[in-house]
C-alpha cells in the first residue's frame, strides 16, 4: 500500500519542504510552514504520484486513496472542531492546484466547497447571511464551470439581469434574500445545462473537484505553460 495522501496542520506535518516532487511546490512548502508553527490552517496533499497513475490508469485512483483521504478529513474535522458535511459548525474545503514546479493561474481550483442547501443556512444563521448566499452562489458558478464544464457567462448574464430588475447597478446593493434568490436562478442553470441538480452532498462535490484539479493538469493553458 502506498502513501498517497500527506496531512499538516497543529504545528505538525507529514512532509518536508525537500519533498517538491512528491507533495508540488504549494504541498511541500505548507508542510514546512505548518512544522515551523506557523498559523497554517490544517489540510492535507494528495501527492504527483497519484496524478501520475490517474493518467496511466485510465483516470483510476489507487484503491486505497480513499480511505487515507478520509482519514486526513477527519484529523482536520478533529483539529478544527468542524464537521465535513452538516453538523452545527460546517467545514469547508479549498481544493487547490499544485505542482513541482510553479505554475500559476494555469491549472484549476474550487473554493468554498462543501457549502449546499442545508449549511449556507447554519453559516447564515450565525454569521452575516447575505455574506453566506453570496459565497454560496459564488461556490455554484466556480464548481459548475470548473467540474461541470458549463460555461461561467451563464451565470454572470443572470446576475447582470437580475440587478436589472431590481434597479441596482452593483453587486453591494444587493441583500442576503436576493442573493438566496439568485441561488435558487444558478441551480436551475445548472439542471437545465447538466440534465442534474447541482450536487448536495459534500464527498461528491470533494470527489468532483479532485477530478477536475488533475483533469486541469493537461487543459490547454497548463500545458502551453509547460
Amino acid at each position: 500500500m502506498g502513501k498517497w495522501v500527506y496531512g499538516f496542520g497543529d504545528g505538525m506535518a507529514e512532509g518536508r519542504a525537500d519533498m517538491r516532487d512528491l507533495l508540488g511546490g504549494k504541498g511541500a512548502n505548507l508542510a514546512e510552514m505548518a512544522s515551523l508553527g506557523l498559523p497554517v490552517p490544517p489540510g492535507f496533499t494528495i501527492t504527483t504520484e497519484v496524478c501520475t497513475r490517474f493518467y496511466a490508469n485510465d483516470r483510476a485512483y489507487p484503491e486505497d486513496l480513499a480511505s487515507q483521504l478520509e482519514a486526513a478529513l477527519a484529523e482536520i474535522e478533529r483539529q478544527t472542531r468542524k464537521e465535513f458535511g452538516g453538523g452545527e459548525n460546517p467545514l469547508l474545503l479549498s481544493v487547490r492546484s499544485g505542482a513541482r514546479a510553479s505554475m500559476p493561474g494555469m491549472m484549476d481550483t474550487v473554493l468554498n466547497l462543501g457549502l449546499n442547501d442545508e449549511t449556507v443556512k447554519v453559516l447564515a444563521a450565525g454569521a452575516d447571511s447575505r455574506f453566506a448566499f453570496d459565497s454560496y452562489r459564488r461556490f455554484i458558478q466556480m464548481y459548475s464551470n470548473v467540474v461541470l464544464g458549463i460555461d461561467h457567462h451563464l451565470f454572470e448574464e443572470r446576475l447582470e439581469d437580475f440587478k436589472d430588475e431590481r434597479g441596482c447597478e452593483l453587486d453591494t446593493e444587493l441583500e442576503a434574500d436576493d442573493w438566496s434568490e439568485l441561488v435558487v436562478d444558478y441551480k436551475t442553470i445548472v439542471e437545465r445545462e447538466s440534465g442534474q441538480p447541482f450536487p448536495q452532498d459534500p464527498g461528491r462535490q470533494l470527489w468532483g473537484a479532485i477530478y477536475a484539479v488533475f483533469e486541469s493538469w493537461m487543459n490547454q493553458r497548463a500545458i502551453t505553460y509547460r
